[in-house]
């Protein structure tokens, strides 16, 4: 057992939440219970998760996406106050880290994401844009088959049909960044989300783009940071997965 001040002021430190500024408060959001014994981690404080993590026994839920983000209205009313309640009631914290938890070079969303993908020599190439050059050129269809056998998720692509060697990619919402993928020499940008224009940008400035979905590559971030976390204070981890097609 552990006191969750302890663990968020650990994940400050690991995570160096105070050089971002973000969308979003980093750390606790909700407070419950001093101690924690078990941590249930998910990508999204949904009210499906909320409810899975308190019948799990949770003490501590871990997200990536969590609640009071910019811009949002700051009452607590219909779904945001259904979801908080669930949690005040059964005394259960909510810890959530967003853009630090992207862009961390050992547990965040991108370096998780390149290291299921097989991409050696991953590093960041320019703010949360990650890059790397492989061995030997690809077609865009192998790499569209490796990232569905890796993420159990098929990806959208769209643009030319070449040899890729230089990969790019970015998870979650971050299909604008192609630009600058294209700008640094890219082959394939691959991110989560996909617009209208994406479409247009890939064609035009001849980068393959590949959606393979917000949720499924911001999927291991959390979970590192709760193995990471359940082996340093001896804690129980579960990560539990809420089916999101986007």
């Amino acid at each position: 057992m552990s006191k969750l001040r302890d663990i968020a002021a650990y994940c400050a430190e690991r995570l160096d939440t105070a050089a971002f500024d973000d969308y979003c408060p980093n750390g606790i959001q909700v407070e419950g219970r001093a101690e924690v014994r078990c941590i249930v981690s998910g990508v999204t404080a949904s009210q499906a998760l909320v409810d899975a993590a308190v019948a799990a026994g949770a003490d501590l839920l871990l997200v990536h996406h969590g609640y009071f983000w910019r811009g949002e209205s700051p009452v607590l009313t219909g779904m945001k106050a259904r979801r908080i309640a669930a949690l005040m009631r059964a005394d259960v914290s909510l810890l959530a880290y967003h853009l630090p938890l992207d862009a961390h070079a050992e547990l965040g969303n991108n370096r998780q994401l390149a290291e299921r993908l097989g991409f050696e020599g991953a590093e960041p190439v320019g703010g949360l844009l990650w890059g790397c050059t492989l061995a030997a050129p690809i077609s865009a269809g192998e790499l569209h088959a490796r990232i569905g056998d890796a993420l159990q998720r098929e990806p959208m692509r769209v643009g030319p049909d070449r040899p890729l060697q230089r990969i790019a990619w970015c998870t979650g919402a971050a299909q604008g960044m192609i630009a600058e993928a294209a700008a640094r020499g890219f082959d394939a940008f691959i991110s989560g989300e996909i617009s209208e224009q994406t479409v247009h940008q890939s064609r035009e400035l001849d980068v393959v783009y590949l959606a393979a979905g917000h949720h499924a590559t911001e999927r291991y971030g959390v979970q590192a940071l709760g193995d990471e976390l359940a082996a340093r204070f001896g804690l129980e981890h579960r990560f539990v997965e809420i089916d999101n097609p986007v």
